[in-house]
């Protein structure tokens, strides 16, 4: 798990697009919007709740970190964000017809207890997801070939943590509450640029950029080498073409 303070131009910039993603799969989960009202947990940047918006839905974003929150009202001021966070969120039962957290779940402390908030403000659908294959297999690379060592996390305590796969997403939603769960995997390709992947890193976003932070000049050296390593070896028309997979589960009813 990392601390996402301070981070949102830097995540705007660059994972908001590969998170974005997901989005497709979780629309054709929940069909037309047909006027229903429709919460984003953990909107981050607020690309995803504008997407919503864009598609018919009336749409109210939360989202705990003050940068993103800043970062969504300064490109899309027509999302109404507040500050929020789960596993207590400061709306009555049922007051959505829909609620959808988008990579929310594997960044919480409880996530067993925070599926089950976001069961209780929706009356009706509840979609979530979490990655199978994240971001973090290239930057493994790059570590290996910078010869640092990787960054470790803090990890959630036995009791918490749920096994990374559709089937093992799945079984923490039903252990809940959750039911009528089905879940899917969704794969595509991340094209990125390679100047938004850097700035990911010196911005401080996800685990590579809590990594960067931590090193000393000389190991910070050596890891913009190896990125430019792999960016030569993987390049294609100036781009990353990155494979990545996440768990799209739904939640049909109470």
């Amino acid at each position: 798990m990392k601390d996402w303070i301070g981070v949102g131009e830097a995540y705007s910039a660059s994972y908001a697009a590969l998170c974005a993603g997901t989005f497709p799969a979780m629309r054709d989960t929940l069909g037309e919007p047909g006027g229903r009202r429709l919460l984003d947990v953990g909107a981050g940047d607020g690309r995803l709740a504008a997407a919503w918006s864009a598609e018919g839905w009336t749409v109210m974003a939360c989202e705990p970190e003050a940068t993103m929150r800043a970062a969504s009202r300064r490109r899309h001021p027509v999302i109404e964000t507040i500050d929020a966070a789960l596993p207590e969120l400061p709306f009555i039962d049922g007051a959505f017809d829909v609620v959808v957290a988008n990579f929310v779940l594997n960044h919480v402390g409880t996530p067993r207890a925070s599926a089950a908030e976001l069961r209780r403000v929706s009356r009706g659908a509840v979609v979530a997801t979490t990655w199978t294959l994240s971001p973090s297999w290239l930057w493994a690379e790059i570590t290996a070939h910078a010869e640092v060592v990787a960054f470790a996390g803090a990890r959630l305590p036995a009791d918490q943590e749920f096994e990374r796969t559709a089937d093992g997403f799945g079984r923490m939603l039903r252990e809940a509450g959750l039911v009528q769960v089905s879940v899917t995997e969704h794969e595509w390709t991340w094209n990125a640029a390679p100047d938004a992947l850097w700035r990911s890193v010196e911005g401080g976003v996800a685990g590579a950029g809590a990594l960067y932070a931590a090193l000393g000049p000389e190991e910070r050296r050596r890891f913009r080498a190896a990125f430019e390593r792999v960016v030569d070896e993987r390049s294609v028309d100036g781009v990353l073409p990155l494979e990545h997979r996440a768990a799209v589960a739904v939640s049909r009813s109470h």
